[in-house]
C-alpha cells in the first residue's frame, strides 16, 4: 500500500513500502489531481481527440496515426525489461483507480476518462516529444530555400521553436555550503494543466530504497528529467539533436504496409485516414515521410527511469542515462561527494551530412548507417562550473545537430556566475529572474539614439521595455509584408505545422541576422525601422501590460466555443532570448505563451534548502484551490521551498 502527503501547495509526497506500490500510488495520484489531463494525453497518444472536440481537432489526429504512436509505444512497450514492464503496470493501475469524472472539462464535454492500457504511458510520453525535434524546421528550410534559394540562410537563426531550457552548475568550492549547486528551469508551451507535475516518490523497502523529489511528467512513472534524490541530483536541457529526418517519397510509395484508419468525429461522421510506411518512415503528410530513432529503434528509453529513481551518484545517473532514447538531451549532475559532471544523453543516427543540414532527404534510402557513441561527457572541478541553454558547445556539437539556440542565454548565465563565490540557491534563483535582452543593441543600431539610456532590460514594469517592444513588433510586419517573402505567405502543409513555417514568426526569431546584413533581400531595413518608430511614438504602455503569461488550454485550441477554465493573465519579465525565457512572438503576440514550464534549485547539501515553482499548481481541477496558487509566485519570480520532513506534511485521507 501507499500513503499519501501535501504539503501546503498541495505537492503530492508518496510513501510506499515496495517500488510497485509507489509507481501504483504515483499513477492513483496523478489520476486524482490530472484526471482531465490525463484523459486528454490519452486521446491524444492514440488519436482520438476529435471524437470528444469535433473537428477542429483532426489535424493533430491524423498526425499522430500517420506518424505511429501508439504502434511505436507498443513495440517500446514489449521491448521493456521485466522490472520496468511490472514498474509501468503499476502505475496504469494506480491510474485507472485513480481517474475521476467529476472534473470541469469532462463534465463540459460530457464525457468519462477512460481506462489505460499498459502501454499507454509510453505514448503519452512519444505525444508530448514528437514535434520537440526538428520536423517543424527541416520544412522550413526546405521551403525557404525553395522560394529564395541560398539567400536562405539570411532567415536562418540558431533556435529551436518550440522547445529549449537552461540548466547550470557549479562546484561546491563555489558555494556557501561547500557542496555543488544545480539550477535551472524547462521551456515549453506554458500549458494549462501545467506540463509538469511536481511529486516526491519515497520507496521504503529496507532493500530497496530511495527517496526522490522531481519533475514528473502527468502520465509518465518517475521522474526522468529533472530530480533531486538527496545524494544526488540531475537536471536536462534539450540538445537540439538531429534524430529525425523528413524525406520526400516518390509517389506511387513503395509501401511496406499500408492501411485506413477510422477517426471518430464528435457531431459529424468518421474520418478515414490512410497510413503508409515506406522503407524510409511514416508517411505523415502528402509525399513526406518521418523517421525517428524511436520509431527504429522501438525505444523510449523507460529503461532508465527505475535506475534513475535508484541513483545515489553521478556514476548512477550517468549509467541509467546510457538507456536513454529521445528528446536527445544535455545533462547536467552534481552529487553529496562533490562531484559534478555534464554529459548528452539520447540516440543519434550516423548518416550522410546532406540528411543532417536541415532540409527534405529525397527518397532513396535511408542513409542511417549506427548511432552516435561519444557522449561528451565533461566532469567539472570543485571552483568550476558548467552551462547548458540549448547553444552550440562547440565542435563536437556538429554530430549532434544541425541547428541550436543563440548563444545568449548562455552567455549570460556564465556571465552572471563567472568570479562568484559563496553562491546559494537564493542567487541561483536571482539568476532565472534575469530579463537582460542580448539582442537589443543589435536591433536598437538601427535607430540610433532611439533607446539609448535603457540597459536592455525586459522588465514587466518597464515604459522602456515597452516601447522597444512595440517598435520591433512593427518592424517585423514590415518585413513580412515585403514581396520577396510573399510566397512564403502561401500554405504549404497541415496547420498543426504553423508554428514552424509562419513567416512573421520566422522573420521575428531571424531578426538580429537580417539586421546585422543592412539591406537583406534589397530591403532598407533602416526606412523600414525609421517608419515603425514613427507609428509606435506615442507608445506608453509597459511591458507588462502587453507582455501576461497566457496558458495554453485545449478549449483555447481545439474547443470552438468552449470555455478554457480562468486562469489570471499576470504581467511577467523577460522575452525569448532572456534567462527570465518568457517568450513572445514579435510582429504576431507579446502574449508570454511559453518559456519555464518550472524552476528548480537543487542544493546538494541540504534538500529542503532547494525551491522549485510551476505556472500554475498541483491540481488540474480548476475547483482546487491549488489549481493556480504558484502562478503569482512564478509570475514575480519566485520559488516555493521543497519541503521534505515528514512531521510538517499532512497525510491524505
Amino acid at each position: 500500500m501507499s500513503r499519501t502527503y501535501r504539503d501546503s501547495f498541495g505537492i503530492p509526497h508518496v510513501r510506499a513500502d515496495s517500488v510497485l506500490d509507489l509507481a501504483r500510488g504515483q499513477g492513483e495520484v496523478t489520476a486524482n489531481d490530472r484526471s482531465w489531463q490525463l484523459e486528454w494525453l490519452r486521446r491524444r497518444a492514440t488519436g482520438t481527440t476529435a471524437e470528444v472536440l469535433g473537428p477542429t481537432a483532426l489535424g493533430w489526429d491524423r498526425f499522430a496515426r500517420r506518424t505511429l504512436v501508439a504502434r511505436t509505444a507498443r513495440r517500446a512497450h514489449a521491448a521493456l525489461g521485466d522490472e520496468t514492464r511490472a514498474f509501468v503496470a503499476a502505475y496504469v493501475a494506480g491510474v485507472n483507480a485513480g481517474l475521476r469524472a467529476d472534473v470541469h472539462e469532462l463534465e463540459v464535454l460530457g464525457v468519462e476518462p477512460q481506462p489505460w492500457e499498459e502501454w499507454t504511458p509510453l505514448a503519452v510520453f512519444l505525444a508530448q516529444h514528437l514535434l520537440f525535434a526538428n520536423l517543424g524546421g527541416k520544412l522550413w528550410a526546405q521551403r525557404s530555400r525553395d522560394v529564395l534559394g541560398a539567400d536562405a540562410a539570411l532567415l536562418s537563426h540558431e533556435g529551436p521553436l518550440p522547445s529549449g531550457s537552461n540548466a547550470w552548475a557549479v562546484g561546491g568550492a563555489r558555494t556557501a555550503s561547500g557542496l555543488p549547486l544545480i539550477g535551472g528551469d524547462p521551456h515549453r508551451v506554458i500549458e494549462a494543466p501545467g506540463v509538469y507535475q511536481q511529486v516526491r516518490l519515497a520507496c521504503e523497502d529496507p532493500d530497496d530504497g530511495f527517496d526522490v523529489v522531481g519533475l514528473a511528467f502527468p502520465g509518465v512513472p518517475g521522474v526522468p528529467h529533472f530530480a533531486h534524490a538527496g545524494d544526488v541530483a540531475w537536471a536536462i536541457t534539450n540538445a537540439c539533436g538531429d534524430y529525425q529526418d523528413v524525406y520526400a517519397e516518390p509517389t506511387p510509395y513503395d509501401a511496406v504496409e499500408q492501411w485506413v484508419e477510422s477517426v471518430p468525429v464528435r457531431d459529424g461522421d468518421p474520418v478515414d485516414v490512410e497510413v503508409v510506411v515506406t522503407p524510409r518512415g511514416a508517411v505523415f503528410e502528402d509525399g513526406l515521410s518521418l523517421r525517428t530513432a524511436s520509431l527504429e529503434l522501438g525505444d523510449l528509453g523507460f529503461d532508465a527511469i527505475l535506475p534513475l529513481l535508484r541513483a545515489r551518484t553521478v556514476e548512477d545517473v550517468d549509467r541509467a542515462l546510457d538507456h536513454w532514447v529521445e528528446p536527445v538531451n544535455n545533462v547536467v549532475v552534481a552529487d553529496r561527494h562533490g562531484a559534478v559532471r555534464y554529459r548528452l544523453a539520447g540516440r543519434v543516427p550516423l548518416r550522410p551530412d546532406a540528411h543532417r543540414r536541415g532540409v527534405v532527404v529525397p527518397g532513396s534510402g535511408t542513409g542511417w548507417s549506427g548511432w552516435l557513441e561519444d557522449v561528451h561527457r565533461l566532469d567539472v572541478p570543485p571552483d568550476g562550473q558548467v552551462v547548458t541553454a540549448n547553444e552550440r558547445r562547440g565542435p563536437e556539437s556538429d554530430a549532434v545537430g544541425a541547428v541550436f539556440a543563440p548563444p545568449h542565454r548562455a552567455e549570460r548565465i556564465h556571465e552572471l556566475l563567472t568570479g562568484r563565490d559563496g553562491l546559494t540557491p537564493e542567487d541561483f534563483a536571482a539568476i532565472q529572474d534575469d530579463a537582460h535582452l542580448a539582442t537589443v543593441p543589435a536591433l536598437r543600431a538601427l535607430v540610433p539614439g532611439a533607446f539609448d539610456g535603457w540597459d536592455g532590460a525586459m522588465e514587466a514594469g518597464s515604459a522602456r521595455a515597452g516601447a522597444f517592444a512595440a517598435w520591433r513588433s512593427a518592424l517585423v510586419r514590415r518585413i513580412a509584408a515585403e514581396p520577396v517573402f510573399a510566397p512564403l505567405h502561401e500554405p504549404r502543409h497541415d496547420p498543426l505545422l504553423l508554428p514552424w513555417v509562419d513567416v512573421t514568426a520566422r522573420i521575428a526569431l531571424a531578426l538580429p541576422t537580417l539586421a546585422s546584413h543592412g539591406t537583406p533581400y534589397g530591403i532598407d531595413l533602416g526606412r523600414l525601422a525609421r517608419e515603425a518608430l514613427e507609428e509606435t511614438a506615442g507608445s506608453t504602455a509597459m511591458w507588462g501590460e502587453t507582455h501576461v503569461v497566457t496558458p495554453v488550454h485545449a478549449f483555447d485550441v481545439y474547443g470552438d466555443k468552449l470555455v478554457a477554465p480562468h486562469v489570471p493573465h499576470l504581467p511577467v519579465s523577460g522575452d525569448s532570448d532572456c534567462v527570465r525565457c518568457t517568450g513572445s512572438i514579435p510582429g504576431l503576440t507579446d502574449d508570454a505563451y511559453r518559456g519555464s514550464v518550472a524552476r528548480y534549485v537543487w542544493d546538494l547539501a541540504d534538500r529542503q534548502a532547494s525551491a522549485w515553482v510551476v505556472p500554475l499548481g498541483a491540481s488540474g481541477d480548476p475547483g482546487d484551490p491549488h489549481h493556480h496558487d504558484q502562478l503569482a509566485l512564478w509570475a514575480e519570480g519566485r520559488l516555493v521551498p521543497v519541503v521534505t520532513d515528514w512531521a510538517r506534511l499532512t497525510e491524505q485521507p
